[in-house]
């Protein structure tokens, strides 16, 4: 195992510094940082012109230039690593500390929300293939694949945020909204559940209706307004998490994941208002972690409580269900913190942003209205990124189960009388991941590059800014460091990719030894 990761690690180094003396010398050779002042008629523009020459080594030809560069790269070894400075006399790493996590924070949101639905309706839609469902779906994701993303950026700045702002100032919905939210509702899951025509009629018939009353009711409460869940919605949601969780995880025949898995929704309600009196005077990352934490440990020790044998998917099962509902304890304070969040000032009910990651405005010192903010502006980039994405995820994963069902193995495991969650959850969609694993690889390092496009839409300032300012300034020194974290993020994603092959296909192990 050992010898598999490191020739996998010693082919992923020599394409990340063969990429990286490629694009050195290319990017040195085809721009000239000192155009602009050699035809200066500043008296100064000599000295500028000399002190450039000698910060930026212009004097000294491109390939032994890299070196000269990669030494500082090398200088992770000895404490002394340094990626140059720009053009301006500072440190790259300077900018990049900043732009790094602004990025990071975005494509991980994107990335993560895209992988979950698509990969769930698309598993949906082979499973359902040919239905209503599956010909839905199928439109939405082609449609959403063809579109560009800063065309989506710009609807999604018009609908999701001005007019969104606009209907918070009374938040009532409109009958015609109404009726259109339980038109779609209805053909949502007539397609999603399917059947003969009478059924779909009723199916049809019972969503819109519910959707109608639901939304009617959000609106006449003006629940938009003064959004909140509760212990009662939090504890129902809860069970809904728990038997959702387990149907897919187990299935409702193993009565120990059931009964554990309906436990932690009682645990939250039991727990409420001591976590809100907690969340309300000590706010901050350290309370939520520790709740996360002792969450788990509780979800383990209940899994243990009811399992005696195999429990490992019980305390999967367990753990999966206590983590949703400790998220839904975060969204309730969140929900709480809404009406004195867009009552101040700086947001002066108009809580969706459509620039910049944060607003300098707020008030400092108050934690959850900055978890707010960070929120908020994460949700236009967001959507926009996720909604390319899960297109792909969605059509590869329908076809890669497809493909899968069609072995022969599936057949054997139907014959040996498995049920039809256990030949598909633990037979066809473990093995569904092996080609899924590359797709996501590669959307990760893609969606890094349309962040740039994003970023620059949605007025963030991160590594995609940073590239267009190195690209505008012929700087580059600050080029290489955007280039060299970027692709060293898209080469740890391989790396990660080799890793999950071999843990999810050990027959590769067994090849990589020969």
């Amino acid at each position: 195992m050992f010898a598999y990761i490191g020739r996998r690690v010693a082919i992923l180094l020599v394409i990340l510094f063969g990429s990286s003396f490629l694009l050195y010398n290319l990017a040195a050779i085809s721009g000239d940082p000192l155009e602009g002042l050699r035809g200066s008629t500043d008296p100064k523009a000599k000295a500028q012109i000399a002190a450039l020459v000698r910060t930026l080594h212009l004097n000294v030809p491109p390939p032994a230039r890299y070196f000269m560069w990669l030494k500082g790269i090398g200088g992770i070894f000895t404490g002394h690593f340094t990626l140059g400075t720009t053009r301006d006399g500072n440190p790259v790493s300077t900018y990049l500390n900043s732009a790094i996590p602004t990025t990071i924070r975005l494509i991980t949101m994107a990335t993560v929300v895209a992988i979950i639905m698509g990969i769930a309706v698309g598993i949906i839609s082979a499973l359902r293939q040919y239905s209503r469902f599956d010909y839905a779906m199928t439109f939405v994701a082609f449609l959403m694949y063809s579109l560009p993303i800063f065309w989506v950026a710009v609807l999604l700045k018009e609908y999701l945020a001005i007019n969104f702002n606009n209907f918070l100032a009374n938040g009532k919905i409109s009958p015609a909204w109404i009726i259109s939210a339980a038109i779609i509702s209805g053909f949502f899951w007539a397609a999603l559940i399917s059947g003969n025509r009478k059924k779909v009629q009723i199916i049809f018939a019972i969503a819109a209706f519910s959707t109608a009353v639901f939304l009617s009711l959000l609106s006449l409460t003006k629940w938009f307004t003064h959004p909140g869940l509760g212990p009662l919605m939090m504890f129902v949601l809860g069970m809904g998490f728990a038997f959702a969780v387990t149907y897919t995880s187990t299935g409702f025949n193993n009565k120990a994941a059931l009964r554990s898995a309906q436990a932690m929704p009682i645990i939250g309600l039991i727990f409420y208002f001591p976590v809100e009196y907690i969340f309300s005077k000590h706010p901050g990352v350290t309370p939520i972690a520790l709740m996360f934490l002792l969450t788990i440990i509780v979800a383990v020790s209940t899994a243990l409580f009811f399992a005696k044998i195999d429990r490992g998917p019980v305390i999967r099962t367990s753990v999966i269900t206590s983590v949703l509902v400790g998220i839904l304890f975060l969204i309730d304070k969140l929900m709480k913190t809404w009406v004195p969040y867009i009552n101040t000032d700086a947001i002066h009910f108009r809580p969706i942003p459509t620039i910049s990651q944060s607003n300098s405005l707020l008030p400092a010192g108050n934690f959850w209205f900055t978890f707010l903010d960070t929120v908020t502006h994460l949700v236009l980039p967001t959507v926009a990124l996720t909604l390319i994405s899960f297109a792909g995820y969605v059509r590869y994963s329908r076809g890669t189960l497809l493909e899968v069902l069609n072995q022969d193995y599936i057949r054997t495991a139907r014959a040996k009388g498995l049920t039809e969650r256990t030949v598909i959850m633990r037979h066809a969609f473990r093995n569904t991941l092996i080609p899924l694993t590359t797709i996501i690889v590669v959307d990760f390092a893609s969606i890094i590059g349309g962040a740039i496009i994003t970023e620059h839409v949605f007025g963030w300032q991160g590594m995609g800014t940073l590239f267009n300012t190195a690209i505008n300034n012929y700087d580059l020194n600050l080029l290489m460091g955007v280039f060299f974290v970027t692709s060293s993020l898209a080469v740890l994603a391989n790396l990660a990719a080799d890793l999950l092959y071999s843990a999810l296909d050990p027959r590769i192990r067994v090849v990589g030894k020969k």
